[in-house]
């Protein structure tokens, strides 16, 4: 396989076949991200991805699923995309599902149509970046997107056919609007009813502008008590209608992992015997990105 630069996936695609289809970010603005800084965005060839498709023909047929890297493959255009995916299904007739990462400008720039063609294709899931509900952190963070555009863009994937993930980030409002933060990412989580919901601690990342705001003093990390109770007003503020929300990553103080709505209350229990000291966190030298 052809890999250049860093190759990220969701934690759901561990077991999958990573196809490398992008290098980079099309959008790499965000404050807190360093994943693929100084890497200039590209769309890799259609001689090397066949290639790929091919080297997994031969070595991969014990995966059921592949994940196209890197960010936001879902913006290649999409005649080059469909024929990717064409060739998945030729080549690679056992995989079940394809997923990538979807933003919400790269939503918006496919029609309804074209995104349910993908879906007929193969593509059984997007992974779409939330961070936060709250139009202010949102701006501060350079995103990209209102709150308004990410409710429409991720209802817009679901009408598609997709299930749906989203990613948020406890800790990146501060402790300033840590409440508000919380309470906005939950209101809009709630309008666009997602099939997944991860949420991250954020981790400073040396070189990013939030981490030269935390070195200036400008921005300050919420402790771990902080990081909680934002956890819990998010996931009091939540209501999905059969969604699993989950905050196991490895940066995560407290594994959860929630069926909403049955496990929702038992959750927030446990939040609260966390915050009571009760329920022993996560010690710093173990989390991770």
């Amino acid at each position: 396989m052809h890999y250049e630069g860093n190759i990220i996936r969701p934690p759901s695609e561990a077991n999958s076949i990573l196809l490398q289809v992008t290098v980079g970010c099309s959008r790499n603005k965000c404050t807190f991200c360093g994943t693929y800084k100084g890497e200039r965005f590209r769309i890799k060839s259609d001689t090397i991805i066949m290639e790929d498709i091919a080297f997994a023909a031969q070595h991969c047929r014990r995966q059921r699923r592949v994940f196209l890297c890197d960010g936001d493959a879902l913006i290649i255009p999409q005649k080059r995309l469909l024929n990717i995916l064409k060739e998945i299904e030729k080549q690679l007739p056992w995989v079940t599902r394809v997923g990538l990462y979807a933003n919400a400008k790269a939503i918006k720039m496919k029609s309804i149509d074209e995104l349910k063609e993908l879906n007929a294709h193969g593509v059984g899931i997007v992974y779409m970046g939330l961070e936060t509900g709250d139009d202010v952190t949102l701006k501060k963070i350079n995103k990209g997107a209102t709150s308004a555009r990410m409710i429409e863009m991720g209802r817009k994937a679901k009408k598609a056919g997709f299930k749906l993930s989203v990613t948020v980030l406890l800790g990146i409002a501060g402790p300033e609007r840590s409440q508000i933060h919380a309470q906005e990412t939950g209101r809009v989580l709630s309008e666009i009813d997602p099939d997944y919901v991860g949420a991250l601690s954020l981790m400073l990342i040396p070189e990013t502008p939030i981490h030269q705001d935390y070195q200036s003093g400008q921005f300050r990390l919420i402790e771990p008590q902080e990081m909680l109770a934002e956890l819990r007003t998010m996931i009091a503020s939540t209501n999905l209608t059969r969604g699993l929300f989950h905050a196991n990553h490895a940066s995560n103080y407290l594994p959860i992992r929630a069926r909403f709505p049955k496990d929702k209350q038992a959750t927030l229990e446990l939040i609260d015997e966390a915050l009571d000291g009760k329920v022993p966190l996560k010690p710093e030298y173990l989390r991770a990105l």
